[in-house]
């Protein structure tokens, strides 16, 4: 859908990648989606393929592999896997490019010329630990632990709702490394490479939607790495670095729910136009045109919202509380598109060969997904 405000935003530059992304999801992608439903898992070759197409971590400089873009080139890949109903496997993606940050902006000089390039190409393929089976949104209430031993860290503890947890060959795993009593001041980020001794992952999670992204649950076991794995140098800095990424990373769903709603919006317009009822297209009834009209106008002030963030993000003017803001209030927004969407489908809206139907399923964990909701709702709370 055309936003009531045009976009100002991108340049021939951005679209000339976009045309390129719609390209790669059209031909590479959208044929392959039941396959990778099936098999809950999406293959390395696409993700070496995207690597190619500079859609992964093109904000990495060149110097670590990466092309040195702005972080509208990220904008524009995460729209156009949710505009064509690809979120189900590629929303993995958007995690890896978010390690690939804690990198470039925490990392050691070691940890980058090790990481990056690969995490670029789409050779490594990168995940965050945070979420724990008895611990949500409260990452201070964390309790997965690493006590240093010597020149190492022994880790012991368990995660959930990993997303790129099968394939992953790295993980940034937040950790308890302190005893002070004090919850964010204990937090430290710690690199963990796929392959040592005790570090396991259970079998893809049954989920709701999404099937072909591969979650699942990480478990170490007296794993050791050496201290120099720690993000930042030094112990105890992983909420502060938590708190500078997570506003890109609420952004980006604030994005990808917008493009989603937009997309739903544009084939229901279709379906509305070219389904008849009593004699007549339903989009001809005034209750159907009523709500297109409404959920339009919602939409394109979201958009003209999401895209004054992504200004602000890009001169590193971005709050928290913008965009706690932006991720619930377009998160909550695809919820009403998809669901009035899905209703004006009738019957065929619960068919999966509808992308509405996919939506419904899909779109649903962008709510929970970088902090439920309803602590969105105390972040922008605290600051009346």
């Amino acid at each position: 859908m055309t936003p009531l405000i045009p976009r100002t935003l991108f340049d021939s530059e951005h679209e000339a990648f976009r045309d390129t992304v719609r390209r790669f999801l059209a031909e590479e992608c959208a044929p392959n989606l039941e396959q990778w439903e099936a098999s809950h898992c999406v293959p390395r070759a696409i993700w070496e393929r995207a690597g190619e197409l500079g859609m992964l971590n093109a904000t990495t400089p060149e110097a670590y592999g990466g092309l040195g873009l702005d972080r509208r080139f990220s904008m524009i890949t995460a729209e156009e896997i949710n505009r064509a109903g690809l979120a189900s496997g590629l929303i993995g993606f958007g995690v890896h490019d978010i390690v690939a940050g804690y990198l470039v902006n925490f990392g050691s000089e070691a940890q980058k010329q090790q990481w990056l390039p690969g995490l670029a190409a789409g050779t490594v393929i990168a995940a965050v630990a945070m979420t724990e089976p008895n611990t949500g949104s409260d990452l201070q209430a964390v309790k997965t632990r690493a006590v240093l031993d010597g020149d190492e860290y022994v880790i012991n503890g368990a995660k959930t709702f990993i997303s790129n947890g099968t394939l992953c060959d790295l993980v940034v795993v937040v950790c308890k490394t302190g005893d002070s009593g004090k919850g964010a001041q204990d937090i430290s980020l710690i690199l963990v490479e796929n392959g040592r001794p005790g570090f396991s992952k259970s079998k893809p999670l049954r989920k709701v939607g999404l099937h072909a992204q591969d979650t699942t649950m990480l478990f170490f076991e007296d794993v050791r790495v050496p201290r120099q794995n720690v993000l930042g140098g030094a112990p105890g800095q992983g909420f502060v670095h938590l708190m500078k990424e997570l506003a890109w990373e609420r952004l980006s769903i604030a994005v990808s729910s917008i493009a989603g709603a937009s997309a739903v919006l544009e084939q229901t317009l279709d379906y509305t136009r070219g389904r008849t009822v009593f004699g007549q297209p339903i989009f001809d009834f005034q209750n159907t045109r009523f709500r297109l009209a409404e959920l339009h106008a919602e939409l394109s002030l979201g958009q003209v919202y999401v895209d004054r963030c992504m200004e602000l993000c890009l001169e590193h003017r971005l709050t928290p509380d913008a965009a706690a803001s932006a991720k619930l209030w377009c998160s909550e927004l695809y919820t009403r598109v998809v669901d009035q969407c899905l209703q004006l489908h009738g019957g065929n809206g619960y068919m999966l060969e509808y992308p509405v139907a996919r939506h419904y399923l899909d779109h649903r964990v962008l709510r929970i997904a970088g902090g439920a909701n309803e602590i969105m709702r105390e972040l922008v709370a605290r600051t009346l």
